[in-house]
């Protein structure tokens, strides 16, 4: 399959790229566990991760799975560059294309900055790795690659057997920071793509505006709605853009909205408990909670190394995927 030019927001992929993209990702987590966890797909190619906000989990990712695919890897480290002598973003990125690279990686904190280095790149892919408060598209597909394959575990088939079907009529619960997660707004758009039903819950501060044309439900008590859920998806209290002054407190955010020990005994057996991390433990989640086998965190975090490569591979790799799985 192939993404086109770029990936830059999650409702350009419908339900097939993403069941396609899905797929092979399950195809490169297989490759994670050999022994010689890489393989020559992207031999030749380079890689650059542009982050101008800090985030270890995401660009070490990304990194990992440009290797595993036997691409060059150049990580601009943004504090020691030309960025803090006063050089533009444009300038930046139409230098680092002058030296042939294949793919632009970018984290950064403006919204729609990624849709702008696309519109400069003249011939390097540009996946969006979180734009503000926009989109963080890799981070939804992710997710959704670890709740298909605990589905599939539950039922005793394999993911790709599963097809769509494990998605349509999915209760979906997104809990926090709607405001500012870009991950809130991916995801939403890659399980509606699927046919999940998907509810928002949050303080009323912490909702967008526009927020009643997601095509969500909206709710503001999670002990009313947390029996009924088959995924809850927590969210992280983003402090770094302001959160902190839509709330009263941490404490009266927590007693409300947190996923205690006591609210997790709401849950239906076979519910399961995603977060993009890092976790706060005692404000968002319950230390106790987080520990427990249905809470998938470090599920996904191992996830997005295949799930990145999958992107990469969709957008840079040529030919058919059996042609660069050779160990």
């Amino acid at each position: 399959m192939s993404l086109g030019s770029h990936l830059l927001q999650a409702d350009q992929l419908d339900a097939t790229s993403i069941l396609e993209l899905l797929d092979l990702a399950e195809s490169f987590a297989d490759v994670e566990r050999r022994t010689m966890p890489k393989v020559p797909a992207l031999k030749g190619k380079v890689v650059a991760t542009l982050f101008f906000e800090d985030s270890t989990r995401t660009r070490l990712s990304f990194e990992t799975a440009a290797k595993r695919l036997s691409a060059d890897v150049l990580s601009l480290a943004v504090g020691s560059s030309s960025v803090k002598k006063g050089e533009s973003l444009r300038d930046t990125v139409e230098t680092i294309e002058a030296m042939g690279i294949d793919a632009i990686v970018i984290r950064h904190r403006s919204s729609g900055a990624a849709h702008q280095v696309a519109r400069w790149a003249k011939r390097a892919k540009v996946i969006n790795a979180g734009d503000g408060w926009h989109e963080h598209p890799t981070q939804a597909l992710l997710d959704l690659l670890t709740v298909r394959q605990r589905i599939a575990e539950q039922r005793g088939l394999t993911p790709q057997e599963l097809g769509v079907s494990c998605f349509e009529g999915l209760r979906v619960g997104i809990i926090g920071d709607i405001r500012h997660s870009r991950v809130a707004r991916s995801s939403v758009s890659c399980y509606r793509s699927l046919g999940a039903e998907v509810t928002v819950v949050a303080p009323g501060s912490l909702l967008p505006p526009g927020i009643e044309d997601w095509g969500v439900k909206i709710s503001h008590d999670l002990d009313a709605v947390i029996p009924s859920l088959d995924v809850i998806a927590l969210l992280r209290l983003q402090s770094e853009r302001g959160s902190g002054t839509y709330l009263p407190s941490l404490r009266e955010y927590s007693r409300d909205f947190s996923l205690s020990a006591v609210r997790e005994t709401q849950l239906g057996a076979l519910a399961m408990i995603t977060h993009p991390g890092p976790m706060m433990r005692g404000v968002e989640i319950a230390s106790s909670v987080a520990d427990l086998d249905r809470t998938l965190q470090l599920r996904q975090v191992s996830n997005g190394v295949a799930t990145r490569m999958a992107v990469l591979f969709s957008l840079l790799g040529q030919g058919p995927l059996d042609s660069g799985m050779e160990q």
